[in-house]
């Protein structure tokens, strides 16, 4: 992030005013929004080849993240407001497939408090 933060603040100085306003953290060349399209050709696509990675969605990453969370036990709240939902109601629905485990976890975390040990 200090590399890309570097390599941005400098094309802030050499476009001076012309450089966008926006103040984002990712932007292109000229301070404005990333296209998604260019985000894709660009970027992601080739990041993803030099890995040998199959073809993914960038939303994909999001559901694997969610899913990721959910599953190592991270509050649903908290991977709500992370993902962006008006809701935790939507995220309890869209990922209750994690949740099975869940339940297990916290049957035997009540066990464990109300025998003592």
């Amino acid at each position: 992030m200090k590399i890309h933060r570097r390599k941005q603040l400098e094309e802030k100085l050499k476009l001076g005013a012309a450089y966008g306003k926006l103040d984002l953290v990712f932007a292109s060349e000229v301070g404005t929004p990333i296209q998604p399209k260019n985000l894709l050709d660009r970027h992601f696509r080739p990041l993803l080849t030099k890995a040998e990675l199959p073809i993914l969605r960038l939303y994909d990453l999001r559901h694997t993240t969610a899913t990721l969370l959910l599953s190592a036990g991270e509050n649903p709240k908290v991977v709500s407001e992370r993902l962006g939902h008006a809701s935790i109601v939507l995220t309890l629905d869209t990922y209750s497939h994690v949740l099975p485990t869940m339940q297990e976890s916290a049957t035997n975390k009540l066990e464990k408090m109300m025998s003592g040990t």
